[in-house]
């Protein structure tokens, strides 16, 4: 295989990118001070993020002051759904357009986040110029804010996502990707960044766990389920190993795993989150395990976390290369059917920094 085409990740041309960045904004006691309470406060705010957001073409754009969290999902159909705390954005970036308030009453919010969805096509391709927009956006709102002194933390998540196994299923179209880190991206773009940016690569997957699954490792009426979360682990973590990968995660405790730069980030789990941190720096190997042997839950979540050294001038197509391979060993170790089961891969692209 030449050089050239090991540098590139062959994914099928039905798989779907995704974009979106957030703005948060500490709520102090000298912003709330301005206002005669929470809810002027969130309104009058939203009214100014809203209005100055269609100046600068940005069409899918909610505000969020209940500190949940922004979960986005591509669907062909717009919805949103919260949980305790979670937020859940399902829409086509093709088409849908949207500008809410997410608010609670009389609770004093600790962040005042601003979520940006991007809009339109080749959603990747333009990720630059979305960031340069919501960079102009926030540094016409900063001033216009009724105090000075307060900071921005802008964080920009880009997602791919598509089945391991679609040629499996007929989809032999594919499109070659270099997957070039954010940083250099926006560089050639005209898009600079600071020096202090916090940056992240990692890939999840989601594995239902299926009726099949559970009697081919299980006794009938199991209460301890050991057998099976320990040979999922290993599977996974032999697989991983035999491709050099050695930032892994297998959560399957009901939590969604929510994968942060351990060196900049403090980790603080909830009831919905479980919070996992890895350092790209680090040279030893990183294992999250955790799961719990008396709860079944419906489906184990695994992460594969890229290193620095995992990225070169080209990207990161080496690596998800490793990774397609490592995740088909371990599919195959339990009895995945490509033909008739999903195997969702999210290939993940985080930067954040402060303004």
């Amino acid at each position: 295989m030449s050089l050239s085409h090991q540098q590139k990740v062959y994914l099928p041309k039905e798989a779907r990118t995704k974009q979106f960045i957030t703005a948060e904004i500490k709520v102090t006691d000298a912003l709330l001070s301005q206002y005669p309470d929470y809810q002027t406060c969130y309104q009058s705010l939203s009214r100014l993020v809203f209005n100055l957001a269609e100046q600068h073409d940005l069409r899918n754009v909610h505000v969020i002051t209940n500190d949940k969290l922004p979960v986005v999902r591509f669907h062909t159909e717009a919805y949103c759904f919260q949980t305790t705390e979670q937020i859940l954005f399902f829409y086509n970036p093709a088409y849908h357009e949207a500008q809410n308030l997410f608010t609670q009453e009389n609770y004093r919010a600790r962040k005042l986040r601003i979520v940006f969805l991007a809009t339109g096509e080749s959603i990747r391709s333009n990720s630059a110029s979305f960031h340069t927009r919501v960079r102009e956006f926030l540094n016409q709102l900063m001033p216009k804010l009724p105090i000075s002194d307060l900071k921005v933390k802008i964080r920009d998540h880009q997602h791919l996502s598509y089945d391991l196994f679609a040629k499996s299923k007929g989809y032999k179209e594919t499109y070659g990707y270099k997957l070039r880190a954010i940083e250099p991206r926006y560089k050639a773009r005209k898009c600079e960044l600071p020096e202090n940016v916090s940056s992240l690569t990692y890939v999840t997957v989601s594995l239902p766990l299926s009726r099949r699954l559970k009697q081919g490792l299980l006794p009938d009426s199991a209460t301890d389920f050991t057998p099976l979360y320990q040979h999922l682990e290993d599977s996974f973590l032999k697989a991983a190993a035999g491709k050099q990968l050695t930032r892994l995660a297998m959560i399957a405790n009901g939590l969604t795993p929510l994968v942060r730069n351990s060196k900049f980030e403090k980790l603080d789990s909830k009831t919905e989150v479980q919070m996992i941190g890895f350092d790209p720096n680090a040279l030893e190997q990183q294992v999250i395990c955790n799961w719990d042997a008396d709860n079944l839950v419906e489906e184990a979540h695994f992460i594969i976390v890229a290193g620095t050294k995992d990225a070169d001038d080209v990207g990161f197509g080496r690596f998800m290369n490793n990774v397609e391979a490592a995740l088909k060993t371990f599919a195959a170790d339990i009895s995945v059917d490509p033909e008739r089961e999903d195997l969702i891969i999210r290939f993940h692209q985080h930067i954040s920094y402060q303004i």
